[in-house]
């Protein structure tokens, strides 16, 4: 199992990196990516406290750890120079939290963070066909999420990415114990969503290549 979409103390997860790290380790994972909400009033502090992980990606023997970030509620306008700046502070990925229906993010969010080539698109809700689009040629990837809230729309995205083309990760944007999945658990929700065996072991294989660009294949 490889999850690019996780949360802990350093935001509003309920561990530390470590605990999340040795929990995901005996849920089955083999990489973890740990990518905590910021804004422009947290991002320097939270990239300094997780990049520490990154003199030592592999604490627990089995698993390693990839810091990054989610850029959460920032004014779409901002987006992009949100996303610059993560990476100038030397995170290994970006996350945007993208236009859930469950919370009111700006209108704009998406198409700002697809424009910016964030890595991936977190729970992008009712994601317009002409974005899906742009991020199949951004290079894009598109969340289909277990969280509770963020996977209602999880067949609306898959339907389009497939229609399209897009490429798609599965993620748990677990914030406590309870929210990490094994495989097992994560083929259903995909399932659910209105994708096959197939297309799970494709968004695995999206996250590995994933791993392989942000690491320059040493991991």
């Amino acid at each position: 199992m490889i999850d690019f979409h996780t949360h802990t103390l350093l935001s509003d997860g309920e561990l530390l990196p470590l605990e999340l790290a040795r929990r995901a380790k005996v849920k089955g994972y083999t990489i973890l990516g740990i990518s905590d909400h910021v804004d422009v009033t947290t991002i320097e502090h939270v990239a300094a406290s997780i990049l520490k992980l990154s003199q030592k990606v592999e604490y627990h023997e089995g698993i390693k750890v990839i810091p990054g970030v989610e850029i959460t509620h920032s004014p779409a306008r901002l987006v992009g120079e949100m996303i610059a700046l993560a990476r100038k502070l030397g995170i290994h990925y970006v996350v945007v939290h993208g236009e859930t229906i469950v919370e009111p993010v700006e209108e704009g969010t998406n198409r700002a963070a697809i424009e910016a080539k964030v890595d991936i698109l977190a729970h992008p809700g009712l994601i317009t066909e002409e974005d899906v689009i742009r991020a199949k040629e951004q290079g894009v990837l598109l969340e289909i999420s277990a969280r509770k809230g963020h996977s209602l729309t999880n067949g609306h995205v898959a339907e389009l990415a497939k229609k399209v083309g897009a490429k798609l990760i599965f993620d748990t944007d677990s914030h406590s114990p309870s929210d990490l999945v094994d495989d097992e658990k994560a083929l259903k929700i995909s399932r659910g969503a209105g994708l096959s065996r197939e297309d799970f072991s494709q968004m695995q294989r999206n996250a590995f290549e994933l791993v392989k660009k942000i690491t320059n294949g040493v991991i």
